[in-house]
């Protein structure tokens, strides 16, 4: 549960730390773009209103607060399934960086209406159209881990049958 807590709160942080020096220190919010190493890795200012790629994204108050509200919910019942559970470290930490994303996008709803997007990488003559930020990272590879290591260590181990011997 420590460990769980610890990298949820450790990613919240850095997430916060990288919006606020990027989009408001290097006034990102306004400039709109900053090439740092072209194509590879750009600033790209991007308000989201919806979920990934834009999904949901209609600039209604109700779906912003329909989607603080499914975040939480999401949060709140990973961070009890791992509590409640015999999971393993990869687990424990898969859900903490899952949680710490999660708050960190729903601090954005709160706090500027949409979720502030600035991360932009393209490569090979693929220009990608998308940006994303620290806590989007953090909620995928949350998400991949709970999968790949779920069923590890999730319970504990039924006694065997005994065999019946057959005269």
């Amino acid at each position: 549960m420590r460990r769980m807590a610890l990298i949820a709160a450790l990613i919240f942080v850095i997430d916060q730390i990288t919006k606020i020096a990027v989009v408001f220190g290097l006034d990102l919010k306004h400039r709109g773009e900053i090439d740092v190493l072209p194509p590879f890795l750009n600033l790209r200012m991007a308000w989201n209103q919806g979920i990934n790629f834009g999904i949901l994204s209609s600039g209604s108050e109700v779906v912003r607060w329909v989607i603080i509200a499914l975040s939480l919910v999401i949060t709140g019942w990973v961070w009890l399934w791992i509590k409640r559970g015999n999971h393993n470290r990869w687990m424990q930490i898969s859900a903490g960086l899952l949680i710490g994303g999660a708050l960190g996008n729903v601090v954005d709803r709160l706090a500027y209406g949409a979720v502030a997007d600035f991360l932009n990488m393209s490569c090979c003559g693929f220009e990608n159209p998308y940006a994303f930020n620290v806590a989007d990272i953090a909620i995928f590879a949350g998400a991949f881990g709970l999968m790949i290591f779920g069923g590890s260590g999730d319970a504990p181990k039924k006694p065997a049958k005994p065999r019946r011997k057959t005269p």
